[in-house]
């Protein structure tokens, strides 16, 4: 779909100082606002580094979050600023891109403009929508209550705190069987690497650092509705990661979904009541409920319907990319289509500007890899011709390592998570781990007038 005669409509708010002129164009250039700053987000802002517009990047967050490696700052493997790079960094290299913290509320595309929550509106004359997902409880009773997400930083960081709050408690307890039972819903990548992360950090950090608490007290069970986890690879590589997940003593119970979450269990679909002191959710992802609110074609999973050139169906000169968006493609919901489809919407409005005909996503799946543990990994890795390379062990772990290092944005990012990483998985460092601690409440005497108890 072309739209050559698309004419910019220039804003007037100059509350984010949207009108400035950039250096050598006397004149406000064609306004381009991108929402979210995810994997798609910040694609779309990097490949019109060089174009002649002006960009407003909106984002709920000051930061954008690596969420790969979120799960090892939830097991304590990395900080939180590890995986996280401020926004407004950006304006180092790029001068033609603006920050702004805020938030969608609605949007008039017939006027080409949103309003945000602090009510301002700000016109445009290409939107593009990258706000990513959030989780997908699925209904479950008890599941938004009790279970831990983690899609974000903050929920990570929850994550990290209730793990250590409780093994702290198990530390102090008398009782022998008073430990911590970890239950992760869902058997996908995230899953299988979260409880890896937990069984690493079982194995090499218990000991030395909660003598107190015996090995068998620290379990790990993962539930999955399907007969086999990570049904996205192939079956050799299912095979082998389940049995280095049941060799580091990871439970798994398959064929039955989560019927509800409780404060202290998950019941399953089959009738089967598994203690939880900690249950970790990563069973899916849907869009935020106000996406409905925006003026776009969803799907009936809440996606926002575009074409292969990524254009809003009915709606030219408005793109959305990443996990909020479904294409005829039906793309999986990865950092590589987010990406790439970013890419090409950069490609395409500098082709709007030209009056060139829009190029269409020809995806590359250039593969997907997990990480288990110390020298375990899976990776497939596609190969030009369409073979795919499947790799194991140690040499999958590495090629994992050197792909989320390369894949993190800044340098100072991707020492210290090579370090952290290092840290915890690399020899001799992983006989003697420090997990990062999470934030245990303070200890603290009574108020005078107050009972201990």
């Amino acid at each position: 779909m072309t739209d050559s005669a698309h004419t910019p409509v220039h804003t007037e708010d100059e509350d984010y100082g949207l009108e400035t002129p950039l250096a050598g164009h006397p004149e406000p250039l064609p306004h381009v606002v991108v929402v979210g700053g995810g994997f798609a987000g910040m694609a779309t802002v990097k490949a019109l580094k060089d174009a002649p517009v002006r960009i407003t990047l909106i984002d709920r967050r000051v930061y954008n979050t690596f969420q790969p490696l979120l799960y090892q700052v939830a097991t304590g493997g990395l900080n939180p600023g590890d995986v996280t790079y401020f926004l407004r960094g950006l304006r180092l290299k790029q001068k033609n891109v603006h920050v702004v913290h805020e938030h969608l509320v609605e949007a008039d595309h017939q006027a080409k403009k949103i309003r945000l929550l602090n009510n301002h509106w700000i016109s445009y004359d290409y939107l593009v929508v990258t706000a990513g997902v959030t989780t997908n409880f699925f209904g479950t009773p008890g599941a938004k209550e009790y279970a831990f997400p983690m899609y974000s930083r903050s929920q990570a960081m929850r994550i990290r705190d209730n793990l250590f709050i409780r093994l702290e408690k198990a530390a102090k307890s008398k009782r022998a069987d008073d430990g911590l039972r970890v239950v992760v819903v869902g058997g996908g990548a995230t899953g299988v690497e979260v409880a890896g992360a937990l069984a690493e950090l079982r194995t090499a950090g218990l000991a030395p650092a909660y003598p107190e608490i015996h090995g068998d007290a620290f379990e790990v069970k993962v539930v999955q509705r399907g007969g086999e986890i990570l049904k996205a690879f192939a079956p050799k590589l299912r095979s082998y990661a389940a049995k280095e997940l049941r060799h580091r003593g990871v439970s798994l119970h398959l064929g039955a979904g989560v019927a509800a979450v409780e404060r202290e269990a998950v019941v399953l679909t089959d009738g089967t009541r598994i203690h939880a002191d900690l249950t970790v959710w990563s069973a899916g992802v849907h869009p935020h409920e106000e996406v409905a609110k925006w003026g776009l074609p969803q799907d009936e999973y809440g996606r926002i319907k575009i074409g292969d050139d990524m254009q809003v169906e009915g709606l030219p000169g408005v793109f959305a990319a990443g996990d909020i968006a479904v294409s005829p493609s039906d793309l999986p919901q990865l950092a590589q289509p987010a990406i790439q489809g970013g890419a090409l919407i950069g490609r395409n409005i500098e082709a709007l500007l030209a009056g060139r005909p829009l190029g269409e996503l020809r995806y590359v799946d250039k593969g997907t890899m997990a990480v288990i543990g110390r020298r375990a990994a899976i990776a497939e890795i596609n190969l030009p011709g369409g073979r795919p390379l499947r790799l194991t062990k140690g040499t999958a772990w590495l090629v994992w390592l050197f792909v989320h290092i390369m894949s993190l944005v800044g340098p100072r990012n991707r020492v210290t998570t090579l370090a952290g990483l290092v840290t915890r998985y690399g020899f001799p460092f992983h006989r003697r781990p420090i997990p990062i601690v999470g934030d245990v409440p303070t200890v603290r005497p009574p108020k005078p007038g107050t009972s201990a108890g």
